[in-house]
């Protein structure tokens, strides 16, 4: 009694605590534990705690009205029998601060987690006092520091998470044999350094291992225990591959992504007879995959993405494929050769299969319908050819179906409104010919669709008015031609309209333009530039792992018309779009004067009018569109002045070809843009009489500052990034 009377009025002395909690703490300490239920050093020791850290949502309330003689407070549990505290769990509760020493005196704890908070600071010295704790979870915070050696007096421990802080130096040695009962250790997400101590590798305990996403250096080699779970992703690991004989009939996750292992994947992985999940992508693992490699049936996840495999795609990977249960297979970015073998439509449960940036040849599988569970095809960036077989229909889950950079040929098949879900389709660089069929209508889930450099033709139909969730649409560099049709500016959640190098004529259709909200919304459209997540596909694997499919849209908010036939003024209402970023209207017909408006156009970033017939001065308020880096007014029929004041000068050569226009130049009056200049339409007609080689060279010398300065902002409209993240 009288060292917890001691205890009581050093913790006042040195904390100077409210007279209310004093009061409490000293009635705690100098009550029997039958009183309360909780032991009354443990009562002190945990008020104690949350005094010291921030509750924002009161999620510890409870704590302060605890008189109540329960042994289940918010968070932890007590022993019926002694009134000690055995188990504090608080995760998730928007907790932050320090981890305070008086936690130390739960002397009794066997369960400690402070999971998913915002604590910080370095792990305390005194949690050595923990004898008898046998789960210690402090992932998901903000601590940083070494790992104290003063844990080594764990010795019961059966669960260690230390992942997602900011923990730094080596892996303790003694992590290999301190507690020969630890069977999960997981430091992943932090800055360890060093090499993987070799205490680790004779552990035969663990089970689980997971120091992921960390700097940790060296050769791998073999594990000597019968692990289940290891993952090593995002080290800089590097050797050969080795055979994991010792977990033979236990392991069921390996994922050594993003090392640098090289050397061919050896056929004794076969072995391996429970692996579900096998992820070697980003690496340099190269040759060709051995026949002998036959994976388990039971695999779902099969990543062998980023290395340098290269001979043919392996046909017989997955054993018995028929009863395969495989969701996720990724070949992309190797060097596989020939064709894409039939075997792989016997892969039923397939849910995602990726074989892009290969150099695969022949045609799409006719059977490729047979896989009615795919939710993504891409087979972008290979040497395809061929048309897509009508077959894909029965893919009638389907999501994303990329077929960019290919060989493809034939037309868009009317059935193709059968896949309702689809909401990426990208069919550009290939030569697909034709007309956009009027039944793809039926596909009002679209949000993405790129049919660029391809062969199409015809007048824009009803149908892609029907795509009201549109958020991105390239028609570019194809053969379509008739007038623009005034739907076509009014989809809501566009960010990007992309008709260039076609032959559409008539006028810019004079609409209101005020429905997008990108294109209108200066706000919007700095929050969501850069990137853009248009589509998530969720993969649920048997153990509950989620795995996560990103298509992220990297584009600027932009509306390219360049070099079609169009004609006339240039509607106002274009120059009130506060969002867009880019606005390229080069290569037309296009008269008129350059309205005062052009100056609202606050996130413009680019803005291409060259090769037209404008006339008149130019908008003194262009000057003060402070994100403007790329400017094109060149060989139009602009005149008046242009003062130096105003900062054209970081233009160079932006008025160009317009003889009534004079540049103001620093204490020598001002100087023509003496370049003869001739009508766009008039200049097309002499350059198609030269020669196609000759229009060639003049639309890249015209149009290279313009796309420059795109590219420059990271605006590429092409730039596509995956991105496979697993969440348990």
């Amino acid at each position: 009694m009288k060292e917890i009377t001691n205890l009581a009025f050093g913790i006042i002395k040195t904390h100077k605590l409210s007279c209310n909690l004093v009061l409490f703490l000293l009635l705690c300490l100098l009550s029997p534990p039958s009183a309360f239920g909780v032991d009354p050093q443990d009562t002190a020791s945990l008020l104690l705690f949350k005094s010291h850290i921030h509750d924002p949502s009161n999620s510890l309330s409870s704590w302060d009205f605890a008189v109540n003689g329960s042994t289940t407070w918010t968070g932890f549990t007590a022993s019926n029998r002694t009134g000690r505290v055995t188990a504090l769990n608080i995760t998730a509760l928007n907790l932050s601060g320090t981890l305070h020493p008086s936690l130390c005196n739960l002397s009794f704890l066997e369960t400690l987690v402070l999971s998913y908070n915002s604590f910080y600071g370095s792990i305390p010295l005194c949690f050595q006092l923990f004898r008898n704790l046998r789960i210690l979870d402090l992932s998901h915070n903000m601590l940083t520091g070494v790992v104290p050696n003063t844990l080594v007096t764990l010795n019961q421990l059966t669960q260690l998470d230390l992942s997602h802080n900011m923990l730094s130096g080596t892996i303790p040695v003694w992590f290999g044999n301190f507690s020969t009962q630890l069977e999960k250790l997981d430091l992943g997400f932090n800055s360890f350094n060093g090499e993987v101590p070799k205490s680790l590798l004779y552990l035969m305990s663990l089970k689980y291992l997971d120091l992921s996403h960390n700097y940790l250096m060296g050769t791998l080699v073999e594990f000597r225990q019968a692990l289940v779970y290891l993952n090593l992703e995002s080290n800089w690991l590097s050797g050969t591959l080795p055979c994991f004989l010792s977990s033979a009939e236990s392991m069921s996750v390996l994922n050594l992504a993003n090392n640098s292992i090289v050397g061919g994947i050896p056929a004794c992985i076969s072995g391996l007879r429970g692996l579900t999940r096998l992820n070697l992508s980003h690496n340099a693992v190269r040759y060709r995959i051995s026949p002998r490699l036959v994976l388990s049936e039971k695999l779902i996840v099969l990543d062998l993405s980023s290395n340098e495999l290269s001979g043919n795609l392996p046909s017989g990977i997955i054993e018995k494929a028929e009863r395969s249960g495989i969701l996720l297979l990724d070949l992309s970015n190797n060097q596989f050769t020939g064709d894409i073998p039939a075997s792989l439509t016997e892969l039923k449960s397939l849910q995602a299969l990726f074989l892009s940036h290969n150099l695969l040849t022949g045609e799409i599988p006719e059977r490729i319908g047979n896989l009615t569970y795919l939710q993504v095809i891409d087979l972008s960036h290979n040497l395809l050819s061929g048309s897509i077989p009508l077959n894909i229909v029965g893919c009638f889950q389907l999501l994303a179906l990329m077929l960019k950079n290919n060989n493809l040929s034939g037309e868009i098949q009317p059935e193709l409104d059968a896949l309702d879900s689809l909401k990426i389709l990208d069919l550009s660089e290939n030569q697909i010919s034709g007309e956009i069929p009027l039944t793809l209508a039926g596909c009002k889930s679209l949000e993405v669709v790129d049919l660029s450099s391809n062969n199409l033709s015809g007048s824009l139909n009803d149908a892609i008015s029907k795509w009201s969730n549109l958020k991105f649409l390239s028609l570019a560099r194809n053969n379509f031609n008739g007038a623009l049709p005034g739907w076509l500016f009014t989809f809501q959640a566009i960010r990007t309209l992309e008709l260039s190098s076609n032959k559409f004529s008539g006028y810019i259709p004079d609409v209101n333009f005020n429905t997008s909200l990108i294109f209108n919304n200066i706000d919007i459209s700095r929050a969501t530039f850069g990137e853009l997540s248009v589509l998530e596909v969720s993969v649920i694997v048997p153990d509950k792992t989620e795995l996560i499919f990103k298509y992220i849209l990297t584009t600027a908010n932009g509306i390219d018309l360049s070099d079609n036939l169009l004609r006339g003024e240039i509607p106002s209402g274009i120059f009130t779009l506060q969002g867009l970023e880019y606005l390229n209207l080069s290569y037309n017909f296009l008269d008129g004067q350059m309205p005062v408006s052009l100056g609202k156009m606050r996130s413009l970033k680019a803005l291409d009018l060259s090769h037209n017939s404008l006339s008149g001065q130019i908008p003194g308020n262009i000057s003060n569109l402070v994100n403007l880096t790329t400017l094109n007014l060149s060989y139009n029929s602009l005149s008046g002045v242009v003062p130096t004041r105003q900062g054209y000068g970081r233009f160079p050569g932006a008025f160009a070809g317009n003889p009534e226009l004079c540049v103001e130049l620093s204490g020598d009056g001002c100087r023509r843009q003496s370049v003869p200049v001739v009508a766009a339409g008039k200049r097309f007609a002499q350059d198609m009489e030269d020669g196609p080689i000759l229009v060639w060279v003049f639309c890249v010398s015209s149009l290279v500052s313009f796309y420059v300065g795109i590219v420059a902002l990271f605006c590429c409209s092409q730039t596509r990034n995956y991105i496979l993240q697993t969440k348990t």
